[in-house]
Formats: structure tokens, sequence, C-alpha cells
């Protein structure tokens, strides 16, 4: 009898009498089980995302909670406001222009969000183009509306697949941006305390949290600097965060006057002095991840702080003008970043996936943080 495994010449020999009983084999052209992966699988690249399992119950109402949240603090907001005192403060703005400031802002934002980021991206991880991390920056405004540190995710992920380079270094470079924002702030406030009337140590506590961070740099202990995610807050050390601190000094001021200037426009006129102490708390309140796009957490940290800036007899009208500056102000920036987060998006996405590696670098180029070993 033919065997219905074997072929050729010796397809009729019997099997040898001391031969171990044949296991039953699959069809050669059956299909692997679920989990084990075909042979001829691809392997993982490094930045490659994981694969995504089915979302359980609670993942599902751990996405829900920061749109629940938001839901929760802009009705408590509106459900103490007079609803003719809204009107009033909704129909005193010039609509075109306030549209036409967003947009500006947005731009304007971008630009420098870009030149910033891209000096500490070139220095740590391959020599990446303004204008293309100008398109990748832009289209990470579309998965930012769920909250910034999503679309810096995005963006990370991205770096990592085009140039080739592994995901924990380039979070690492990451985390050197990151660095920069915050020493922007840090010397904000420190800038912001005493010219309010407050006291110097808390200028002094400021720029000490700052200095302790720049004495790390510069120690690097050994533990730490040979952490892959770590390695290039160590490589950039304490001059290339300077520098990348001075680089964002132009996105800060970017940010804090297109989040002051809004309110101008519906009467809430803050002095240059008292906006360099609250415009700050709600800048870092809109990045936290609580919920999207500041929807909620603005609106409530605004009405505390802000009422008395505000133009209005009663109560009621102070807090409908600023209610209606944060509402609209969300508003316009989410419809300006959708837009323009989902027309760079098309372009983008097959530029990056098309980028050969291998490329990232030019032919006699000094070599990249990314092809350096850390030191």
């Amino acid at each position: 009898m033919r065997s219905p495994t074997h072929t050729g010449p010796f397809a009729d020999a019997a099997p040898p009498l001391d031969a171990a009983p044949a296991r039953d084999v699959p069809p050669r052209d059956a299909a692997p089980p679920r989990d084990v992966p075909p042979r001829d699988a691809a392997p993982p690249r490094d930045g490659d995302l994981p694969e995504r399992r089915a979302p359980r119950p609670w993942d599902r109402a751990r996405r829900a909670l920061p749109f629940a949240l938001a839901i929760a603090l802009v009705a408590f907001v509106l459900g103490r406001l007079d609803v003719d005192a809204f009107r009033a403060a909704l129909s005193r703005v010039d609509a075109p222009l306030f549209g036409a400031f967003a947009a500006l802002f947005i731009l304007a934002l971008l630009g420098a969000d870009t030149f910033a980021t891209v000096l500490v991206y070139r220095r740590l991880i391959a020599p990446v183009a303004f204008r293309d991390f100008f398109v990748l920056r832009g289209a990470s405004y579309l998965p930012s509306l769920l909250n910034h540190h999503v679309g810096q995710a995005f963006i990370t992920v991205f770096l990592a697949r085009a140039h080739g380079v592994p995901l924990a270094r380039v979070a690492g470079a990451t985390l050197v941006v990151y660095a920069s924002w915050l020493g922007c702030l840090l010397l904000l406030g420190a800038v912001a305390v005493p010219a309010n009337g407050g006291p110097l140590a808390g200028s002094a506590l400021l720029l000490a949290a700052g200095v302790l961070y720049l004495a790390v740099l510069a120690l690097r202990p050994a533990r730490l600097a040979r952490t892959k995610l770590l390695a290039p807050l160590f490589e950039a050390g304490v001059r290339g965060h300077l520098v990348a601190l001075a680089a964002r000094v132009p996105h800060l001021l970017v940010l804090f006057v297109g989040t002051w200037l809004p309110f101008w426009f519906f009467g809430v006129r803050i002095p240059l002095g008292a906006a360099l102490t609250y415009i700050p708390i709600l800048m870092v309140a809109v990045t936290l991840p609580l919920t999207p796009q500041g929807f909620g957490t603005r609106d409530v940290l605004a009405a505390a702080l802000l009422e008395g800036f505000a133009a209005g007899v009663t109560r009621e009208e102070r807090l409908a003008a600023i209610a209606a500056t944060t509402t609209t102000w969300a508003v316009a920036l989410t419809l300006v970043e959708a837009a323009l987060g989902l027309a760079l998006l098309r372009g983008v996405l097959p530029h990056m996936e098309a980028k050969d590696p291998t490329a990232a670098a030019p032919a006699g180029a000094a070599p990249t943080g990314a092809q350096r070993e850390p030191a």
C-alpha cells in the first residue's frame, strides 16, 4: 500500500520492523496553530507595536474614564452658570477673528515645537529633517486629542520604525524633550513667584530641583547611565540639556501667549504679572492625562484662579465669561488640530513606512546617537 506521506521511488517500500510507530503528520497546507507563529513570518522589528489582544471590561472602563471625567467636570462648570450670561458672553466675541487666531496659534506652536524637538532627536537618534518632523508632529495632533502623551508615544514609535532605532532609545530621547519642557516651566515659575510678591524661597526651591537634576547628569551614576531608557539623558549631558532648554523657550512663549490671550477676547483681562503665575498652571493641567484636550480640568481651574480678572458686575457674569473662554477655546483647538492632524496623517504614514532604516544617516556622516555606545 502506498504511504500517503511519501512519494518517489521508495514510496512503496515497507518501513523497517524496528521503526518507531508513525506519528500523525498534519497536511502541508494545514494552517499553523493559533499560538505558534508561521515559520515564514518576518521577525518583529524593534519599534513595532505588540499584537493587540481583545480588550477586557476593565480596559474599556479605564479608557472611557477620561471622557467620563471630562463630561462630569464640564457639566459641573456649566451647571453653575447663568445660561443668559453665558450666551451673552459668547455673543460678544468676534468668531472669525477668534477662529483665525486659533489656527495661527496652532501653526506657530507646531513650528516652535518642531524646532525645539528636532534638535534633540538629531543629536540622539538620527538626522531627522525639519520638514519630516513638522509633518510627523502635526500628524500626532490627532492621537493627542486623547491626551498629550498619546501623541508623544505616536511620535516615538514612528521614529523607531523609520530609523531602525531601538524603541527604548527613542523613548529616552523623548525624555530629554520632556526634561527641556519641565525645565522651562521651572524657570517660569521661579520668575513668577517673586514677581507676584511671593517668597524668594519658593524660587530657590524650584531652581534647586533643576540644579539637582543637572548634578545627577554630571555625576553619571553607572547603573543609571547604562540603562537603555536613560542612556540618552546622560549622553545629552548638562550641556545638551541646556541647549535643549534654550531651544524650547520659543515654544514655551507661543504656548503661554496662546493660553493667555484667548481670555482677552471675552473680557477676562489678566495682567502680565498675574498671568506669569496662573497661566503656567493651566498649561500644565492641559497636558495631564486626566481628560482629553484638558476639557473640564481647564474650566475648573480657570474658574477658580481667574474669576477676579473677569469683567462683570455679578459673580455669574464673571464665571460665564471665563467658561465661555475655556469651552470655546478648547472646541476651536480641537477642530483645528483634528483637521490639521488628519490632513498630515495621510502624508506621514506612507512616508514614514517607506523610509529605509539603513539610510537613516548619510554615507560618511559622523555616527549618530543611535549608533554610538553609551559612554
